[in-house]
């Protein structure tokens, strides 16, 4: 019993101080001010190619997390970011860090993601 508290506790340690960093490293944000934000930011799905395809906030670019370290150069410093992908996932988490870690501080994520999005879309019906 004993260990299962120790095990507990040390799991919601690391998860408070998960969300404790992204907290330091992005602005979580509703959809109206995300939606607001749109037209002056750049706005990045981290989903893979084949769920952009089929639905993605209308003006979004696609750049899969595991692409992120290539895409550096498309991304400006000084211009806001808007990351979402399907609910609030590691990719969208992990390439919050990793885009902190490497300077940028303008970053603002989605709350609840694509899934709880409910502006304008872009959706493939095939």
């Amino acid at each position: 019993m004993i260990g299962f508290l120790i095990v507990l506790l040390g799991f919601l340690a690391w998860m408070g101080f998960n969300y404790w960093r992204l907290r330091r490293a992005a602005n979580l944000v509703e959809n109206a001010e995300f939606a607001a934000m749109i037209r002056s930011s750049q706005l990045i799905d981290v989903r893979e190619p084949e769920a952009f395809r089929k639905k993605h906030i209308l003006g979004a670019r696609n750049i899969p997390a595991n692409q992120v370290k290539q895409s550096l150069a498309a991304l400006s410093k000084t211009k806001p970011i808007l990351l979402y992908d399907n609910n609030r996932g590691p990719s969208v988490t992990n390439t919050i860090f990793y885009l902190h870690k490497q300077g940028y501080r303008k970053l603002y994520l989605l709350a609840g993601g694509l899934e709880a999005w409910n502006g304008k879309v872009k959706e493939n019906v095939n």
